[in-house]
C-alpha cells in the first residue's frame, strides 16, 4: 500500500495524506499502470455525463492534465525543446533540461494535445479509450525507467537502479484487466503494440541526440504513447 501511495503522489495532485519515501515506489515501479487504472476512472466520472463527443473528449483532457498536474506533459515540453535544438549533444541537453520552454516545447505539446483530441473525438467509446490510453501509457514508463540509460544524475537514474529486469513484463501483467472492457480484441492487439513501440522509438533516439534518457524523456513517453494508443483504437 505504502508503494502505491508513493506512486499516486508521484503521478497525481490526490490529497493522500503524509507524503511517502518515493523509495517504496521506486522499489516496485513495475506498478505504473495502476495509476493508469485511477486516473482513466477519475477521468471517466465527469465523461460519462457528457453527451457530445467534442466536450466530452475536450473534459477528459483537461481531467488528465488536472489530476496528473501536467507532471508529465512538462516533460514532453523539455523533449520538444530538446529534439528542436541545434546543435551539438551538449546544447541539446541543456534546451531540454532548461526550465524555461521554447518554441520547439509548445509544438511539441500542441501536436501531442490535437492528436489526443483528435483520437478521443473518433473513439467509439472515450471512457473506454482513455483508461486503456492511461494503463498503457503508464506501461511504457515502465520500460523506459527500466531500459532506459541515464545521462545524468536525477529522477530517472533513482528509479532506473531499483529496477529490475522483469519490472516490464510484471507490468504487462497490471494491464491484463483491460481485456474485461468492451473493446475488440484487434483494438487491444494494436494498443499493445505501440505501448512497446512507442517507448522504444523514444529510447533510441533519446540514446542518439542525449546519449540515454532523463525523467523528461520518461514522462514524454507517458504524452506520446497516450496519443498514439487512442488514435490506435480509433483507426483500428
Amino acid at each position: 500500500m505504502k508503494a502505491l501511495i508513493s506512486l499516486l503522489q508521484f503521478t497525481t495532485i490526490l490529497p493522500l495524506g503524509k507524503p511517502q519515501d518515493l523509495e517504496n515506489f521506486a522499489r516496485h515501479s513495475y506498478i505504473y499502470p495502476c495509476a493508469g487504472y485511477i486516473i482513466g476512472g477519475l477521468t471517466a466520472l465527469p465523461v460519462f455525463f457528457i453527451a457530445d463527443q467534442t466536450l466530452a473528449a475536450a473534459v477528459a483532457i483537461a481531467c488528465i492534465f488536472l489530476i496528473s498536474g501536467a507532471h508529465h506533459f512538462d516533460g514532453l515540453l523539455d523533449l520538444g525543446d530538446g529534439l528542436m535544438a541545434h546543435g551539438d549533444r551538449e546544447k541539446r541537453i541543456r534546451a531540454l533540461t532548461d526550465r524555461q520552454v521554447g518554441t520547439g516545447g509548445i509544438a511539441a505539446g500542441i501536436t501531442v494535445t490535437i492528436l489526443l483530441f483528435a483520437g478521443l473525438q473518433a473513439s467509439s467509446s472515450i471512457i473506454v479509450a482513455i483508461i486503456i490510453g492511461e494503463v498503457c501509457a503508464k506501461f511504457s514508463m515502465v520500460l523506459l525507467t527500466t531500459y532506459g540509460t541515464p545521462f545524468r544524475e536525477g529522477l530517472q537514474s533513482y528509479l532506473h537502479q531499483f529496477s529490475k529486469p522483469y519490472f516490464p513484463f510484471m507490468a504487462a501483467f497490471f494491464c491484463l484487466p483491460l481485456v474485461f472492457l468492451p473493446v475488440s480484441p484487434a483494438k487491444l492487439a494494436g494498443a499493445a503494440v505501440v505501448m512497446v513501440v512507442c517507448p522504444a522509438i523514444l529510447s533510441v533516439i533519446s540514446k542518439r541526440l542525449f546519449g540515454g534518457v532523463n525523467g523528461d524523456i520518461v514522462g514524454a513517453s507517458n504524452e506520446i504513447t497516450r496519443a498514439c494508443v487512442i488514435l490506435t483504437i480509433a483507426l483500428i
